[in-house]
């Protein structure tokens, strides 16, 4: 206990190297809500929330992907949208805030699951509401093997989340490595959870937000340990 108390110090210490916006990026039960929620926490942030249980083509899309799609998509796009058109009326650079969702990957999703012509109107509202939205000063991705994924989704046990497939979840997380192995836009800490759970570990917790504080450019990896 004596041990995360000190890294706590130490981090909010240097609060002030600390990137100002961060986003934290992954796939579906990857756990990136609970890490943003603990970050902020932890550190005075503002975060910026992605609430799927809102969007009201959810339910149906797990249930239908082919007729769900694009309702579901174009709801989360501009929930997303929203979110960051607010942070641009603050000033970003006297406060922390950390985001569980990445907009500028919002394609990702749209590319395994609409069809060609869905994708192609997706990809022009896309790009008209894309333009001027602040860019992170870093994005953490959560990267897992899609069996820890899928057991950590029927762990959790949200009903919304009880028609997921194994292979969709691989459909996705395949996807998701293919996005970061090729992104360079922002400074990038790709971090291998497999064997690390940052919510129930305090010390891994601590050790991952250093890590964090420490990143000021390029692409960087980390693939912790369990500490206890």
């Amino acid at each position: 206990m004596n041990s995360n108390i000190e890294q706590l110090k130490q981090i909010n210490s240097t609060k002030g190297s600390f990137p100002n916006y961060i986003v934290i990026e992954g796939p579906i039960g990857i756990g990136k809500t609970t890490l943003t929620l603990e970050l902020a926490r932890n550190f005075g942030a503002e975060t910026l929330l992605e609430d799927a249980s809102v969007n009201p083509f959810l339910e149906d899309f797990y249930k239908d992907r082919v007729g769900a799609a694009l309702p579901t998509q174009l709801y989360f796009l501009f929930q997303r949208i929203q979110q960051l058109q607010e942070v641009r009326q603050v000033d970003i650079f006297k406060k922390i805030f950390i985001s569980d969702f990445f907009i500028q990957k919002d394609p990702l999703f749209a590319g395994v699951n609409l069809n060609d012509d869905e994708y192609s109107l997706y990809r022009k509202v896309f790009a008209h509401v894309i333009k001027d939205l602040p860019k992170p000063d870093l994005v953490v991705y959560l990267q897992a093997s899609t069996k820890a994924l899928f057991d950590r989704v029927k762990k959790r046990g949200r009903v919304i989340e009880k028609e997921i497939e194994f292979d969709y979840l691989a459909e996705i997380n395949d996807a998701y490595t293919q996005y970061f192995y090729h992104y360079s836009e922002t400074p990038l800490l790709i971090v291998n959870t497999n064997q690390v759970n940052f919510s129930e570990n305090k010390s891994d917790f601590f050790s991952l937000a250093q890590r964090i504080s420490t990143v000021k450019k390029g692409r960087h990896y980390y693939n912790p340990v369990p500490l206890d």
